[in-house]
């Protein structure tokens, strides 16, 4: 008898069957610990109805084991078609966050919803765009039932981490409305948490939205100048405190850049260079890739928007990727680097650049909009194009 839902990953239904027996769980002891319905879990490991990544999620954390061991597979190549049946459940997570959730309350203690809001940052970090949105809406909704119903510090900071991994997610899939809303819920979730850090981060990630070439980049500017304030006089005591400094200075950089004020652009670059030589390469602190590596990156991607291709070619050369660096901070740099050596007129460099960044981050890379004008780039060049760069041009839709 054929699979009657031949889409599902090879029967996704069946794994969560065959895990939770392996847990010692009914259907229902199972159904209890998600925000579903025990018919529908019924269903899903019948086969009859498909598992949804929200829902594979969901029992995959219940569960406590990888959500790729439920879906076979451990590599998810997002198709655009489906990315818009994703990010939807996450808007409706975030639109919920002030309204009452009766279906269920949260079983999991607060510090397995923390780690549950770490592993979900490195997700992020790693690239796994899919696996990070359909985490996501559940645990977002675990966390506003939580923060109402036994508020501390820690699950505040827990919540403001889970709403800026959706900004993030979001930014990376090209959904800039859901990223401007889920920041609106990180500051919502930081200020209740009387934490200036992640406060001071949220304004960065509000500062980068207005990087595009139309933006007013004085708004950005003024973003970074509030961040640095919330900081205060933090910076000369904390590493974290640093770091977030020195992102501000790079996120300014890029938006001097992008209002082509030389000057104000290296300024920042001045700036984040020596909080960067003070406190070496950070990966650990609010998962942030601070450093002298990401301070080259940026510099790379300003010598872009400058047009100043053999300085941008110069600096993206002079990044050396320390142990542990972020999968999804080293494909976006690699991106950069094919754009410098497609201007330098290296164009083989620039194509091998690009198939590392898709190999690394498969799904990030698809929806990078300079991926694209790279691509296109080349093919303008090369009128008889490689196998290669034809089918990454048609694997990003050009």
């Amino acid at each position: 008898m054929a699979d009657p839902c031949p889409d599902d990953h090879d029967r996704t239904g069946a794994r969560i069957a065959a895990y939770r027996k392996r847990a010692g769980l009914t259907q229902r002891g199972l159904a209890q610990r998600i925000p579903y319905s025990y018919s529908l879990l019924r269903h899903v490991e019948a086969g009859h109805k498909r598992a949804s990544p929200q829902l594979t999620a969901a029992v995959a954390r219940a569960l406590g084991v990888p959500v790729a061991a439920l879906t076979g597979s451990s590599v998810h190549t997002l198709h655009p078609d489906r990315v818009a049946a994703l990010v939807r459940p996450i808007r409706e997570a975030l639109d919920v966050y002030d309204l009452p959730v009766d279906a269920y309350l949260p079983q999991a203690p607060a510090f397995e919803l923390t780690a549950a809001a770490d592993g979900l940052c490195q997700d992020v970090r790693a690239a796994r765009l899919q696996l990070a949105a359909a985490a996501l809406p559940s645990l977002l909704l675990d966390l506003f039932v939580a923060c109402r119903e036994r508020p501390t510090t820690e699950l505040w900071r827990s919540l403001a981490s889970t709403c800026r991994s959706a900004h993030d997610v979001a930014t990376k899939l090209g959904y800039q409305d859901l990223a401007a809303l889920a920041l609106d819920r990180m500051g919502w979730a930081a200020e209740r948490a009387s934490d200036p850090v992640l406060a001071a981060i949220r304004q960065y990630k509000r500062a980068l939205s207005y990087r595009s070439p139309s933006a007013q980049h004085h708004i950005g500017l003024r973003m970074v100048a509030e961040g640095h304030r919330l900081l205060g006089g933090r910076v000369a005591d904390g590493l974290a405190a640093r770091a977030v400094a020195g992102q501000l200075h790079l996120g300014a950089a890029v938006l001097a850049a992008r209002a082509a004020d030389v000057p104000l652009m290296e300024s920042h670059l001045a700036q984040a260079t020596e909080l960067a030589e003070r406190s070496g390469e950070i990966g650990h602190v609010h998962w942030l890739s601070f450093g002298p590596a990401n301070v080259s990156a940026h510099e790379t991607f300003a010598r872009l928007e400058l047009r100043q291709f053999d300085a941008a070619y110069a600096a993206a050369r002079a990044v050396r990727p320390p142990r542990g660096w972020a999968t999804s901070r080293r494909a976006a740099h690699l991106v950069d680097q094919a754009r410098a050596e497609l201007e330098t007129g290296r164009t083989d460099a620039a194509l091998a650049s690009l198939s590392l960044a898709r190999r690394l981050a498969p799904q990030q890379t698809r929806f990078h909009p300079r991926v694209r004008e790279t691509v296109q780039g080349l093919l303008h060049i090369r009128r008889s194009s490689p196998h290669a760069l034809s089918r990454l041009a048609a694997w990003v839709g050009v």
